[in-house]
Order: structure tokens, then sequence, then C-alpha cells
């Protein structure tokens, strides 16, 4: 397909790219070694970013167009291996780059190089071991301790065993430990569409081939990757009657980090439609799950933790989220503008109010956690639905968002036959969240200028999923070069003889 090889020559590029603008390492001499350091500053740094932005851009056009092939009804959409291997091809560029957009690979190299060095990640931070990982890391990061979950902690330290403290080494082995998260959606992904009558390819292009999401979780690299595997596995289990295995994985994914324990409770009830749909659930049926579903994943987290021998430490970890400070989730926003408001008329400071308003945003969003929960306990089209709006109350209500957090709703999503508007709604917001992130882990979202062009830009790449050629370049096109007659609306973007998998009606948008 001319999309998926345009879609690979972009992260090509975006891998090239990123050399010159993305978050090479810190006082480490290997890229002196190999010649590219003169790509890092002045005229080499400047044409390294036209390189890289016009890989997104071709990621993104090549995205959106495959987009239009596995709209719903549509019947010119790509047999799901073909997009499997897509993923995997647009991948490999980006396993062999610098981190982009991120330097949180640099903080999980650094807390496990102050495990293997003898002291406590979740009570020590990476500063307790200097050298040219912490010189790499965030700064703001050097002091703080792990959030993450046992498992991940203790692949980390895996990792550093190896490659101690060379820094490109281990950025890329991080990256291989993480793969198989990708492997594992990859697997699950288009099960757990088929198995609600979605399209396996629609959930496939939306979750995985999506440029936001291997940019991000990939070339970033982050630990999403990983988690969203093992989570979008365990819920795929449940669903498909492996009830035990499916809540040991998800027992594994909480083991990566916390946040994948929200789909555990909705697991109960799936676990009690699949019961009711061979006889009536007795109390002791409700007892007996309910018991499963608690001890299994709390069993798999005990084994990591004992075998870690570090206790629960990661939980003061969690706080460390609250130093990040940006508009993309409600009760940051509000904050903000409460202080733009009040400001003509009083000084008032930031901080005071985004405390009020992060914990009137907690009690909110556990109460609406809580409810989701009861409210969507019918069937296991409920539970999944009611899971994927949790996943969404999250990331609204939650003190900090970032775009990996959107694979969360995204690998549950997969589920539902999305109307194009909503399908639209994510092209829009994945374009947006690679614009107003910089691949130097910046951010422009306070710079006027280009904010308004990230919202043009993601507008119209949203506008192009739903209508080809939304500029009407074509006929242009054809004044200037005098070529043939414009193809329709209904075939543009469309390869002739693509192998096609049609789009299942499933009905069930979450809600």
């Amino acid at each position: 397909m001319t999309e998926i090889r345009a879609g690979f020559l972009g992260a090509v590029l975006v891998a090239l790219g990123g050399f010159a603008v993305a978050d090479i390492p810190r006082n480490h001499p290997g890229l002196q070694r190999i010649g590219l350091d003169a790509i890092t500053y002045g005229h080499g740094k400047t044409l390294g970013a036209i390189v890289f932005w016009v890989g997104v851009a071709l990621m993104v056009i090549a995205w959106v167009r495959i987009g239009r092939l596995v709209r719903p009804g549509a019947d010119t959409a790509p047999a799901v291996g073909v997009l499997q291997r897509a993923t995997i091809l647009w991948s490999i560029p980006l396993i062999l780059t610098v981190p982009l957009y991120s330097r949180d690979v640099y903080a999980y190299l650094g807390q496990a190089a102050v495990f293997g060095a003898g002291f406590d990640p979740y009570a020590d931070g990476p500063a307790h071991h200097p050298g040219p990982i912490l010189d790499s890391m965030a700064q703001v990061w050097a002091s703080t301790t792990a959030p993450y979950g046992p498992m991940f902690l203790a692949i980390a330290r895996g990792v550093t065993a190896v490659t101690g403290d060379h820094v490109l080494t281990g950025v890329l082995a991080m990256r291989l430990v993480l793969l198989p998260g990708l492997l594992l959606s990859l697997w699950a992904i288009p099960r757990l569409a088929r198995h609600f009558g979605a399209s396996a390819s629609a959930g496939v292009w939306l979750a995985l081939l999506n440029p936001m999401v291997l940019i991000h979780l990939v070339g970033g690299p982050h630990v999403e990757l990983l988690m969203m595997g093992l989570l979008v596995t365990g819920v795929t289990l449940v669903v498909q009657g492996r009830h035990v295995g499916g809540l040991a994985v998800l027992g594994l994914a909480v083991s990566i980090k916390v946040t994948a324990g929200i789909a555990i409770p909705f697991m109960l009830w799936i676990w009690l439609a699949h019961i009711r749909s061979r006889r009536a659930v007795t109390t002791r049926d409700v007892a007996g799950v309910l018991a499963a579903v608690v001890v299994i994943p709390v069993a798999v987290f005990a084994a990591w933790t004992a075998a870690l021998g570090l206790g629960l430490g990661w939980l003061t970890g969690l706080g460390w989220a609250d130093r990040i400070i940006n508009w993309f989730t409600l009760p940051t926003a509000v904050a903000h503008v409460v202080t733009l408001v009040a400001a003509p008329f009083t000084s008032l400071n930031l901080w005071p109010v985004l405390t009020v308003t992060r914990l009137i945003g907690m009690v909110v969003l556990a109460v609406l956690l809580v409810a989701a929960w009861w409210r969507f306990r019918h069937d296991e089209r409920a539970a999944i639905t009611g899971l994927a709006w949790a996943m969404l109350a999250v990331l609204v209500l939650e003190p900090s968002t970032l775009p990996w957090y959107y694979t969360w709703v995204l690998c549950v999503a997969v589920a539902f036959t999305l109307p194009e508007w909503v399908r639209a709604m994510v092209v829009a917001v994945s374009t947006f969240m690679l614009i107003v992130f910089q691949p130097d882990d910046s951010i422009v979202f306070y710079r006027l200028p280009e904010v308004v062009l990230a919202f043009a830009l993601s507008g119209l790449a949203a506008w192009s999923l739903l209508r080809p050629d939304p500029l009407r370049l074509r006929p242009l096109a054809r004044t200037v070069w005098g070529s043939g007659p414009e193809p329709s609306a209904d075939t543009a973007g469309t390869l002739p003889g693509t192998p096609g998998e049609s789009a299942a009606s499933g009905s069930g948008t979450p809600g």
C-alpha cells in the first residue's frame, strides 16, 4: 500500500531528524564519535528539524488516508494483518533513534541505576547516583522517587545491570524490553474488537498505527507501552472466558503501573455475565467471583513486590505527578482560568488555587469511577463501556495528563464502532499532541502562534478524515499540471484491489 510506504518513510525521517531536535543524551560523547554532533546546533539543527517535521506530516497523512479505508461501513478496509505488519514496520525506525518528545526513559534508567547502586528507588532519587544518566534526565525528577510498580522496576534494574551507565545502549535496551507490550497489543486489540462486533482493522488503526501512539510510546519510549499491552490482553482474555488468566495478566499490568487497576473491578461484571448466560447467578457465584477478582491480581502484585523486596514504597512516588502543570486536565485548566479572571482584582497565586481544584477533581473522579462501575454492570458490553468512560474520566480529572496517557482509553475504545465524528476527534487530538509537545521535551502550549498553528493543522487532519482533499487542491493540481479527472469523494484515498475486511456494523459507542 502506498500509504504504508509513505508512513514508513515518515518514520525514517522522524528517526533521523530526532538526532537533531530530540532528547539526545547530555554530556555523552556517543554522537561525537559517529560524527552526528554537528546536526545538534546551527544550520544542521534547522535542517534536522525540517526532516523531523516532514516525517511527522507524512505519518499523519498516511494514517488519515488509511483511516478513510477503515471507516464504519467501508468495504475497502485493508486486512488486519496488513495493518499489524504496518505497525511493526513503522515502529522499526523509532526503535533506533534517540528519545523523542520526553526524557522519561532517562528517569527509568536513573531509578534503576540508583537501585543497582544499593539505594531504595522508592525512597532515594536518581541524584544519589551521579553520572551520564543523571545528566540526561529532566532535572525536575532528579530528586523524586520512582512511582512505578515492582515488575517494571525489576525490568529496569535488569536493563542497567547489562548496560551500566551507557546511556544510548540503555535507551535501546529499554525500548526492547518494552516492545512486548506492542506485540501483546497487536494480538489482543483485533480480538477485543471482533468480540464486540467492531472492525479489527479499525481497532489497529485507532490504537496502534496512530502516529501519536507510535512516536510517543516506541520513540519515547514510555512504560505505557508495556502497561497498555498487558491491560488490553488481560481484558481480552477475560471477555473470552479465560477469567483467571486474564486477571493474572491484569495483575501484571498493575505491577507495571497502578492505573491499570481501574480495569479490574469491571471484570467482576463480565465474569458474572458469562455465568448468567448459562444459568441463574447465585449469591455463592457473586462471592466466589468477587473473591477471585480481588485475590488473583493482588496475589500477582504481591509476588512481584516480594521478589523486588522494597515493599509498597512506590505509593509515595505517585504524588510527584503534581509537579506537572498543563491545561490538559480540567482541574488545572480551571485553576488557570480562575487566576486569570481574578488577576485584575487581586494577586492570586496559581498553586493555592490548583491545590483546591485538584482536590475537587480527585473527589469528583472517585465518585465517577464508583458510579461508572455500578451503572455499567448489566453485561459485558456495558462493563467495557463503563471501563472506557472510567479511563476517560481519569484523563480529564487527574492532576496532570500527558499524550501517552491517551492509550489507556484508545486500547479499550477499539471494542466499539465509533462514529465518524469521534474518529475525527481522535485524529485532531493526536495531531495536536504531536505539535504542542515538542521533540526536545518542551511544550509550546503557552505560545499563541504555535497553538493557533497546532489547532489549524489538527483541524485540517480531522477534516481530511471526513472529506478527502478538504482544501480542494486537486482541481488546482489539474489546472497546473493538466492531470486527469478528479476522483470522487467515495474513491479518493482508496487503492484498487486492496484486500478488504468489512467493518462490522456493531453498535455501542461508549455511553
